[in-house]
């Protein structure tokens, strides 16, 4: 149930930033409350406290707005295609979280067995070369 929710939440997730973001470019200056995509609060701000104040003339020009718009248009992509795939993604998030059955016997096994393999992390001399006197 857990896999299902987490798919659906980011299906909704992706749905919502890909309307902003493609959306939110093009709206006109005082729809809904909103000001101009190139003339926002933040972005004086930033362009302010840094000195740079050709960033308000990039961030308004329309090639960054559609590159925006791209990235929103990619959520909403990205949303269709887990609609789409939906049984797979929860499928794949359900085996991911769940114990592999060599994993269940190992934890059946008693404790008594011991493997005898060293890990390979470990070394014989971990001492620096300086150090050795």
């Amino acid at each position: 149930m857990s896999a299902k929710l987490s798919v659906i939440f980011y299906i909704i997730l992706c749905l919502e930033i890909g309307i902003v973001l493609t959306l939110l470019p093009w709206i006109p200056q005082g729809t809904l409350g909103l000001s101009d995509w190139g003339n926002n609060y933040f972005l004086l701000l930033a362009a302010r406290k840094t000195g740079l104040h050709a960033i308000q003339t990039v961030v308004a020009s329309g090639w960054i707005r559609g590159a925006v718009t791209g990235v929103g248009l990619l959520n909403i992509g990205i949303a269709f295609w887990e609609i789409l795939h939906f049984g797979q993604t929860v499928q794949s998030l359900q085996e991911s979280v769940e114990p592999t059955n060599s994993s269940k016997q190992d934890a059946i096994r008693p404790a008594t067995q011991t493997s005898t393999a060293v890990p390979d992390n470990e070394r014989g001399n971990d001492r620096p070369d300086d150090a050795s006197n």
